[in-house]
């Protein structure tokens, strides 16, 4: 936990409460010197207190220990506007509408920026019907492949998960798609934008 940010972070979201020193120290069941020694640096919460400490000050305690408060500003939920998260450990894959403070195996997992596909990251799509017949011409080896592939649009997320060694290709429905993903696990998410 970094002292400064933390203590600014208390003392931020403390004012944006409109409490004292001395009502989040009645919360919290310490003395308001103790907080004026966290909100300035000069001591930190003990362990035992974080989680009540995140309670009193309306925060989570992944957001309180990194000195981030996230604000999902997306509050339309509209889904082209969504964040991946991808886990370096397991491979999970989560889609969250908006900034999120998402974690996975103790991991604290930052947003994926896309990139405008490149030529070894080429995302091509055909017109089959009511559907796009998407396809990467990319390896799928045990040690370098397309995770996934995700098509969306303003009110939906179609997700398709890849395996090393299989294909990569796979179908989304058309309907109002804005946006098709591809993540490789070595250099990251990339976009193909409709």
């Amino acid at each position: 936990m970094d002292k400064y940010i933390t203590g600014a972070v208390i003392r931020k979201l403390r004012e944006d409460k409109k409490m004292t020193q001395e009502e989040l120290a009645e919360k919290v069941f310490v003395s308001s010197k103790a907080v004026s020694k966290w909100e300035t640096g000069q001591g930190f919460p003990d362990v035992s207190l974080i989680e009540p400490l995140a309670k009193a000050l309306g925060i989570s305690v992944i957001e309180l220990l990194s000195g981030e408060d996230i604000k999902n500003v997306n509050r339309a939920s509209n889904m082209t506007r969504g964040k991946f998260y991808v886990c370096p450990v397991c491979g999970n894959v989560i889609h969250a509408t908006g900034e999120a403070v998402v974690s996975c195996c103790g991991i604290t997992l930052p947003p994926l920026e896309a990139e405008i596909c490149d030529a070894e990251h080429q995302i091509k799509k055909e017109i089959v019907e009511d559907e796009y017949y998407v396809t990467v011409d990319h390896p799928m080896t045990k040690d370098h492949y397309i995770s996934f592939l995700a098509a969306v649009s303003d009110d939906g997320v179609q997700l398709k998960k890849l395996y090393p060694e299989g294909p990569c290709e796979t179908r989304f429905r058309k309907k109002r798609i804005r946006k098709i993903y591809a993540y490789c696990n070595h250099h990251g998410l990339f976009l193909l934008k409709l």
